[in-house]
């Protein structure tokens, strides 16, 4: 019986498996790197030890520090989460080699399918040799992980060879290994995957079906189980080819089978032999505990012979800290409050107070909705991310929500090139006019600005707000009748609430602020001095960090003075372990260039400047 795990991963997955843990009585070790050292992860466990540094290739991804660490701290087995060292056979080995259980696959397995390329091979696919215009477009892909990292389509034979490379070097700084390969890029398909759990005895479960067609940067966004509109015939045999490829590979625990579906066909992409960022949808649709079956199977419980009937319809949105009106730009700083209504679950590895950095994936929580019918589900997360409140850096929470009541997604057409089509329409600013009278009023109320009415009429109060990129005025008055803001009548208003009549309707508007920031509903403001600040002003053609991060990448013989084209790649920023190309914004000469490999930049940091001819 295994009575202390260690969990060989960070954030929401930490979290979710100490959940877990607590339930079956088992004790839990977190290990964590020095920028997480006050991570929920490290402080929900019952003990954590460092791995020294912060970058994953000095901490998550040394598999010697982490035996080193469950040894220490006593464990006698270890859950690799996802990511990270999750599907590297060499990882798995040691864990064994150390006299620890291993919680996932036999390494063999792991070896066999976590290498794409292999898995391929073992599939009866051959990788393309050699690309030419003809096999466009294509894609190229890590061979190792998963989650987007290392995947770039490539529509241009000329952009192959720079794509190739930025493939490598994310794969590398992400999974430790660099290894890419080319495939034929299929468009207009459908991404389903099948859950497979096997024991030692010989039983592999295929449970149900998932659709996870919603995909930015090829990483998923939204997920849902089952499949919708899959006819029997095709999930049966999706069924069958995930419980062959288990059995391939004489695969133990729980996995998960990806094709590509365009039509009625059915395309292996890979096996992921772990557990998936979306396994909280089959478990709520087949009533089980993924990760107490995974330690169940270590421990060398068999398995019932036919799995759970499945009940009803369960969908998830990944709530990542970004903003996905400006290319998918990662976000840092304070989350100061994070909660959801209770009729939806939350894994997250987050709580309030708590800071985001740049050194891991930017994702925040995943919230699940289940229900009887798949338009019951979808309406339920809907409704819960929209009066969900989150206080903190920019996020996907509108493109989410607005997604998810798309008339695409709702009938169930859509396919992974969803955001391809809709990204502008899902992330236009829809900004609450009536928000930045409701700061002002709020912020007035908090500087005693309410005193007694007098005859001498004094002028109006001013306030300046910046909301989704613009700015706003607000003026209001304090008259005999009360507080008056053009034709809106003030209700209420006090430091955290403010209740104004707009056009006979009663609205109200929470208010809450840190700092410059204030929040009022979903609609975050930032208040601005009565006078610009000259300093702050940029000239023409200047180039801004979007992101904290580090530059990796110069473009080859970019020099001062040079001549660059309207688009032309100049830099590559790596933040939160996916790598973002800066372009020139005209068509003129490099004036300016301000960094150089391995510099650390912070959000509104000048990179360059372009002087368009």
């Amino acid at each position: 019986m295994i009575t202390s795990l260690l969990i060989a991963n960070r954030g929401e997955i930490a979290c979710r498996i100490v959940r877990t843990c607590r339930d079956l009585g088992i004790r839990t070790v977190a290990v964590h790197s020095d920028a997480d050292e006050n991570a929920l992860h490290a402080r929900v466990a019952d003990t954590a030890v460092r791995l020294p540094g912060s970058a994953p290739s000095d901490t998550y991804l040394r598999g010697d520090l982490i035996v080193k660490a469950a040894l220490a701290a006593g464990a006698d087995a270890v859950h690799p989460g996802y990511g990270f060292l999750s599907e590297n056979g060499d990882f798995a080995r040691a864990v064994q080699d150390a006299g620890l259980v291993w919680i996932g696959p036999p390494p063999e397995a792991i070896e066999a399918m976590a290498s794409k390329t292999r898995a391929k091979e073992l599939m009866g696919i051959e990788p393309l040799r050699e690309v030419t215009e003809a096999d466009l477009p294509v894609l190229v892909k890590a061979a190792a992980g998963g989650g987007g990292r290392g995947m770039r389509v490539v529509r241009h034979l000329a952009d192959l060879e720079a794509e190739l490379a930025a493939a490598r070097a994310e794969a590398t700084s992400a999974f430790g290994d660099g290894e890419v390969f080319i495939e034929p890029y299929v468009e207009g398909g459908r991404h389903v995957e099948v859950q497979v759990l096997a024991d030692t005895h010989g039983t592999v479960w295929a449970l149900g079906t998932r659709d996870c067609s919603l995909q930015r940067r090829h990483q998923k966004v939204v997920e849902e189980a089952p499949a919708p509109g899959l006819t029997t015939p095709l999930t049966d045999e999706l069924h069958t080819l995930a419980v062959r490829a288990a059995r391939a590979v004489s695969y133990v625990g729980a996995g998960t089978v990806e094709f590509l579906v365009a039509g009625d066909r059915a395309h292996f992409l890979e096996m992921n032999t772990r557990l998936q960022v979306e396994h909280p949808v089959t478990e709520a649709v087949f009533g089980l505990d993924l990760v107490a079956e995974q330690i169940r199977v270590a421990e060398g419980h068999a398995l019932p012979a036919d799995p759970p009937r499945p009940r009803g319809h369960a969908v998830e949105a990944r709530l990542y800290a970004e903003d996905p009106a400006h290319d998918w730009a990662p976000q840092t700083g304070r989350l100061h409050r994070l909660t959801v209504p209770d009729a939806v679950r939350l894994d997250t590895g987050y709580s309030d107070g708590d800071d985001i950095g740049v050194h891991y994936d930017p994702l925040l929580a995943k919230a699940v909705a289940h229900a009887p019918t798949r338009g019951e589900a979808i309406r339920k997360l809907a409704s819960a991310l929209e009066r969900a409140t989150i206080h903190g850096p920019v996020t996907n929470r509108d493109l989410l929500v607005r997604s998810l009541r798309h008339e695409e997604f709702t009938t169930g057409r859509m396919d992974t090139g969803f955001y391809d089509r809709h990204l502008p329409e899902l992330t236009q600013a829809a900004p609450d006019p009536h928000a930045p009278l409701a700061a002002a009023l709020a912020d007035a109320h908090g500087r005693s600005r309410f005193g007694g009415w007098r005859n001498v009429r004094s002028a109006p109060q001013i306030k300046r707000y910046a909301m989704d990129g613009e700015e706003h005025e607000v003026r209001y008055d304090h008259t005999r009748d009360g507080l008056t803001a053009d034709g809106v009548r003030v209700v209420h208003a006090d430091t955290h609430l403010v209740v104004l009549e707009v056009e006979g309707v009663q609205r109200r508007f929470e208010v809450a602020r840190y700092g410059t920031d204030i929040f009022v509903n979903a609609t975050r403001l930032t208040a601005l001095p009565r006078f610009p600040d000259p300093t702050t002003q940029h000239a023409p053609g200047s180039l801004l960090a979007p992101m904290p991060g580090t530059v990796v990448r110069i473009a080859e013989g970019l020099t001062e003075g040079a001549s660059v084209e309207t688009g032309q790649p100049l830099l590559w920023l790596e933040a939160m372990k996916m790598q973002h190309k800066i372009t020139a914004p005209a068509t003129g000469t490099l004036s300016t260039l301000h960094v150089k490999p391995g510099q650390q930049v912070e959000p509104g940091m000048l990179l360059a400047v372009v002087q368009p001819t």
